[in-house]
């Protein structure tokens, strides 16, 4: 699979999801106290990330 969604620990003992496409990082979020958070923000990326508006700002 070219693309995924990865659930990892950082330094601080935090939740970070972060999205691949490759081996490239296109994005990563804020840290969360528990996995269920983590896997919370997944779900809310999903749902809302298709209908979300492009601003741009160049």
């Amino acid at each position: 699979m070219a693309h995924k969604f990865e659930i990892y620990k950082d330094k601080a003992g935090e939740f970070r999801v972060r999205f691949r496409y490759n081996a490239e990082i296109l994005f990563s979020t804020e840290g969360y106290s528990s996995k269920a958070s983590a896997k919370n923000a997944i779900d809310s990326i999903k749902k809302n990330g298709p209908e979300a508006p492009i601003e741009d700002n160049s």
